[in-house]
Order: structure tokens, then C-alpha cells, then sequence
């Protein structure tokens, strides 16, 4: 058989290229899943209402982060005040740090020498505002409170306990508390802590509530665990400076960030709550008919957009 030249092998290498398949087409992208159905507990738009600035302390770290406490002046007013006066005064710029972190319990921060004045404008020692009477709460847990005989919501964001005479804050993770001496002392609101770990509910009625921290709660608790005695940083090394503490309406209007909470006095809150008391599949198989309120803390977004 003869042997074919070049021009030949270069003809038939042609035709096999023109017999080549094309390339498949592109599968389509898969389509979008469909939104959730909506539920009788989803918030509406007007269930959404921004905090004012003026309740809004910002604690600024030397390290990095800020951590957004909303503070609850209905609550406490004298050592809401004092803790105004406090940022007003830059009291916590200077020397201040987070000088004590407990494992499973509390952050807390001010002055870890003790020896600082505070401003002559602050209440050294205000009356104990534990708790205050009444009940204002608009929704409630549908089981007894194991440290109250109720636990439930206010209109305006805050979780709540209370009794048939008084009603009061409870200790639940984030919230943030006045450190004091024995009583009678009732501490000036200088010395701060948030709860960082399981809500140390005994402590209830026995300390101020001044707040709720609404974001950054992380760069409290992921904080290296204090070595000394009740979780103190033996040594000045250890603690976490405080950079700035200023109320967010003291901010730039465009650096100040906004939070809102969701209200509580609808039937939407109250299809919220029996899903919090009642969680179902296909993860929960069985629904445990209660909630505690540390479990079931009201929600806080920053402001969309």
C-alpha cells in the first residue's frame, strides 16, 4: 500500500476535525428557591423601633471593637444618669480597662485601681434601684419564672421579672450590671460588668441593671480568663484598655450606629413567644412547653440599610 504524502494526512486530519461534536451546552444555573412562606410570628416594618441615640453608650476597645450597650433609664435612672456624666466627662478614657473576666460569669470594667475621683456631678452612692414597683410588662411566658412569680416583655425592648408588687431586670446573658462594695453600697455606675455566661439570676434584685449589651458582646467574652481570685488580671499587662466610652448622640451623626427593638404588644410578639416555648421539627422532636426568659431575650437589629 502506497504511503500517503503529507497534503494527504493533512486532508484527513482536516475532516476529522470537522466531524468533532460541538461542546454540550451550559446546564442552566438552578433556579432560585422560592422565599419562605411567611409565619405569624414574623415582625412587620412598624414593629421596628429605632433606640434613640442618647440610649446608646459606646465603649470603644484600645485593642479593636466597639461593644453597643442600650442603656435602661426607666429602670435606673440615678445610675443611668451618672453613667451620662461619666462619658460626658471622658471618665473612662484615661486608665479605665476591662480588668476582670470570670469564666461563665461576668466582664467587668472601670477603674482597677479604685483610687480614680469620679466627677464631682456623680452620685457616689444612688438609692439601690433593684427593682421598681408595678408591672408593666405587655407580654409574658406562658410558665412561672423559677426567681419570679412572672416573667415576660415591656413595650419597649427590655426583658423583665417581677413579683405582685414589683418588677425588675433579670441577670441574663448581655445584660450589664453596677459592680458595688457590701451593702450598703450600692455602686456609682464607674464600674460596669456584662454578663458573659449562664444568667446568674440570684443576683437579681441585689445589683442595678443599667443595660443590655446590643452588639459586640463577643469582645467581652472571648476576652483571656483572669488568673487571680474571681476571674481580677493579677498584673496591668493582662487588662484591656478602654480607648473611649461616649452616649452615641455624642458621635458624628454618620459614625453613630443604630439598633432597633422589636415591640412586644402585638399577636405577632405573641406567636414569637410560642415559638421560643415550643420549637419545632424537623430539628426539635419534642417541644419543651416553656421558655426562660434568658432564653428568650427580645430581639435587637441594627437599623437596615
Amino acid at each position: 500500500m502506497p504511503t500517503p504524502t503529507a497534503a494527504a494526512l493533512a486532508a484527513l486530519l482536516l475532516q476529522a476535525a470537522s466531524q468533532t461534536p460541538p461542546p454540550a451546552a451550559a446546564a442552566p444555573a438552578p433556579a432560585a428557591a422560592p422565599p419562605a412562606a411567611p409565619t405569624p410570628a414574623d415582625p412587620l416594618s412598624e414593629d421596628w423601633v429605632t433606640i434613640p441615640d442618647d440610649e446608646m453608650l459606646i465603649l470603644t476597645l484600645a485593642r479593636g471593637g466597639t461593644v453597643a450597650i442600650r442603656l435602661a433609664a426607666p429602670y435606673a435612672p440615678v445610675h443611668v444618669a451618672n453613667i451620662r456624666r461619666l462619658a460626658a466627662a471622658r471618665w473612662w478614657d484615661a486608665g479605665a480597662s476591662v480588668y476582670r473576666v470570670q469564666d461563665n460569669y461576668v466582664a467587668q470594667w472601670g477603674d482597677a485601681t479604685e483610687k480614680k475621683p469620679l466627677p464631682a456631678d456623680v452620685v457616689a452612692n444612688p438609692p439601690p434601684e433593684y427593682e421598681r414597683a408595678g408591672a408593666s410588662a405587655v407580654a409574658r411566658l406562658g410558665r412561672r419564672d423559677p426567681y419570679a412569680d412572672w416573667a415576660g416583655f415591656s413595650r419597649d425592648g427590655w426583658p423583665l421579672a417581677g413579683n405582685f408588687q414589683t418588677e425588675w431586670l433579670p441577670h441574663c446573658y448581655g445584660m450589664v450590671g453596677v459592680a458595688r462594695d457590701l451593702a450598703p453600697s450600692t455602686g456609682s455606675g464607674a464600674e460596669l460588668y456584662a454578663v458573659i455566661g449562664h444568667g446568674p439570676r440570684a443576683l437579681d434584685r441585689n445589683v442595678a441593671i443599667v443595660g443590655r449589651v446590643v452588639d459586640g458582646i463577643e469582645r467581652l467574652s472571648s476576652l483571656p480568663r483572669g488568673t487571680g481570685d474571681l476571674g481580677f488580671y493579677v498584673g496591668e499587662g493582662e487588662r484591656a484598655p478602654i480607648a473611649s466610652a461616649r452616649l452615641a448622640s455624642d458621635l458624628p451623626e454618620a459614625g453613630r450606629p443604630r439598633f432597633q427593638y422589636r415591640r412586644s404588644d402585638n399577636p405577632r410578639f405573641t406567636a414569637w413567644i410560642a415559638g421560643r416555648e415550643n420549637r419545632q421539627p424537623p430539628f426539635f422532636v419534642v417541644p419543651a412547653g416553656g421558655a426562660d426568659i434568658c432564653n428568650a431575650m427580645p430581639p435587637v437589629r441594627r437599623v437596615p440599610g
